[in-house]
This record gives structure tokens, C-alpha cells and sequence, in this order.
């Protein structure tokens, strides 16, 4: 934990795993399955799903669901290709549910 010092950083609700630096954040205006989301450019301590196309609100992407490591919550989603060459920005992006994290200083 000392490389958080002084850094605010979000973690797993669940089990308090880090997950996020809050520098991290690229948006506040996500939504996700649960509610309101934040879109980071990196994420840690999360484990990453198989594949798959879904029709999002802005088009259809290919994703990947995201669990915490520690506890297999399920958090969010990751971008992983968009079709729309509009969208190519959210590649590699991180997708994390509000209601599943918790910040933490």
C-alpha cells in the first residue's frame, strides 16, 4: 500500500483490493449495468473476461467483463476493439461501476 500513499485510489467495495488510481479517470459520464461509471485508462487487481460483441449505448463494441481478482466481483467491462473507427479512443479502456468501489485516500 505504500505506493498509494498520498494518492487517492478507488477499491473492490467487496473486499477493499485496489482497483484504480483516481488519476486514472479519463470520465465521469459512464453508465454501466448497476448505475453511474467511471472510465479509467488503467486498472490493477482485475482479472479479465472472454470477448464478446455488445450493443452499448454509442454502438456495438467488442468487450470483455472485468472481476476483481481477490474476491471475483464482477466491476465493469473492458474495451477491448470498437467497430466505429469514432469510437477507437475507448480501446483498452476501463469501464468501473460506481456501486462496486470505493475511494479511498
Amino acid at each position: 500500500m505504500a505506493e498509494f500513499v498520498g494518492r487517492p485510489f478507488f477499491s473492490c467495495r467487496n473486499c477493499r483490493k485496489p482497483v484504480a488510481l483516481a488519476d486514472d479517470i479519463l470520465s465521469r459520464k459512464f453508465r454501466a449495468k448497476w448505475g453511474p461509471a467511471y472510465m479509467f485508462t488503467n486498472a490493477m487487481n482485475v482479472v479479465v473476461g472472454r470477448t464478446q460483441d455488445r450493443q452499448l449505448m454509442t454502438g456495438v463494441f467488442a468487450v470483455a467483463d472485468i472481476y476483481c481478482s481477490n474476491c471475483h466481483e464482477e466491476m465493469g467491462w473492458k474495451y477491448v476493439r470498437a467497430h466505429d473507427p469514432k469510437q477507437k479512443h475507448k480501446e483498452g479502456r476501463f469501464i468501473i461501476d460506481l456501486s462496486k468501489i470505493v475511494k479511498e485516500y
